[in-house]
């Protein structure tokens, strides 16, 4: 639990710094689109790329929801 605990944080701060968000915006737009769930359920395939790979994959999660 703790590993992916870790991995959510890191997500979150990837994100955060690629799209020049703050922390509270970041977590608002996770919650939104249940992000935090998608990082969670697909924490296997995700931790195994790379930052860049996962704010892009974030925005596809985003954009095919909104």
């Amino acid at each position: 639990m703790e590993e992916n605990t870790n991995f959510i944080v890191y997500c979150i701060e990837e994100y955060k710094a690629a799209r020049n968000l703050s922390g509270r915006e970041v977590i608002r737009l996770f919650n939104r689109y249940g992000i935090l769930d998608y990082i969670r359920n697909y924490y296997e395939a995700l931790h195994t790329t790379g930052p860049r790979y996962i704010v892009d994959d974030i925005d596809g999660f985003i954009k095919a929801r909104a």
